[in-house]
């Protein structure tokens, strides 16, 4: 008896220490203790994105071992840089949004749990940015189930394909991980109740409108509003307000050798701030409106003697303005602008 009592006591303690031992090299997390956690975490977001700081970045990817059984796809942002619209960091995230949204309509089964979105912020993230080694936003990497080093960039997006938005998105996504995303699936600009609305205000309205039509007392007819659009279009055509829109150029600089200045003229013909197109496309109205009322308004005028000094003014104000064109070309470009008299005025 006291061998048999001694013998299970041995046994005993043998199946402790093999527990604990186990139990002490045994992961935390398995894989589908991850898997379990992404999912839930993704089903509490609107789109689909999961936003993960330090610990979470350890935990679904430093921690685990490979290969995984998941591919997360990252976006990186910074609240700080929202206001660098040149960056486009928001509409980024919105079309990175809708391309999750996609994958979770187009997909079931195990191909969901096969990839993940997620987003990382610098303020909250900084030692995961310093772990992928991001220096530059916009960025996105794809970490994908055997990917050990979170530095290899060879899961980055191109800066070039960000241009095409959320379908570039998804081709990225489709090449590198071969699963089906599918045709994007935006939200419509209008909702049902909206279109609803304003379908129900058209009806109620043609009568009036074709009534003001037939009497001609639409707002269309008026020749005043034709005129101020004719103006106005003329104005912003002269002033090269759609180069300046395409290119993004701004208003003014600051100066760089005095900051509390600012420059509104800049010397070279490469570029053209807004406020001088401005002031150009004023010149330019200044002697197109003149020429207008000369030719539509001043003939009508009776007394020979005011025409004569009204025509006078209008010259005088025209040949002012277009030296001021001219002198601003010669002092952007460096190019003379001559006067041409012909041999037999000479």
């Amino acid at each position: 008896m006291a061998i048999n009592k001694k013998l299970v006591s041995l046994l005993f303690l043998l199946a402790t220490v093999i527990s604990s031992s186990s139990a002490s090299f045994s992961d935390p997390d398995s894989d589908s203790d991850l898997v379990n956690e992404l999912v839930s975490r993704r089903s509490n977001s609107e789109s689909g994105v999961i936003h993960l700081d330090d610990h979470g970045i350890s935990k679904f990817l430093i921690s685990s071992p490979t290969p995984r059984p998941y591919s997360i796809l990252v976006f990186f942002d910074a609240t700080q840089l929202h206001s660098k619209t040149e960056l486009r960091l928001q509409e980024l995230r919105r079309e990175f949004g809708l391309v999750s949204a996609t994958f979770l309509a187009n997909n079931n089964g195990s191909n969901l749990n096969k990839l993940f979105f997620c987003e990382i912020e610098f303020s909250r993230s900084q030692a995961s940015f310093q772990r992928f080694g991001v220096n530059a936003l916009p960025h996105i990497r794809l970490v994908s189930g055997s990917t050990s080093k979170l530095s290899d960039e060879s899961g980055q997006m191109d800066q070039s394909d960000f241009a095409r938005l959320a379908e570039s998105m998804a081709e990225f996504v489709e090449q590198r991980t071969k699963l089906t995303v599918g045709p994007i699936q935006r939200p419509p600009f209008l909702s049902k109740a909206q279109i609803s609305v304003i379908v129900a205000l058209i009806v109620i309205a043609t009568p009036f409108v074709i009534k003001r039509i037939l009497k001609g007392e639409t707002i269309l007819h008026d020749r005043r509003l034709w005129l101020t659009g004719a103006i106005f279009i003329y104005f912003f055509s002269v002033a090269g307000t759609m180069h300046n829109i395409i290119r993004k150029m701004p208003m003014f600089l600051q100066d760089r050798n005095d900051p509390n200045k600012l420059v509104f003229f800049y010397q070279g013909s490469g570029m053209q701030l807004g406020a001088e197109g401005f002031a150009v496309g004023f010149l330019y109205t200044v002697v197109g409106l003149l020429l207008a009322f000369v030719t539509n308004v001043l003939v009508r005028v009776r007394n020979l003697n005011v025409q004569r000094l009204v025509m006078l003014v209008a010259l005088f104000v025209s040949f002012w303005a277009v030296k001021k064109v001219v002198y601003l070309d010669n002092w952007k470009t460096g190019y003379g602008i001559h006067p041409y008299w012909p041999s037999s005025w000479r």
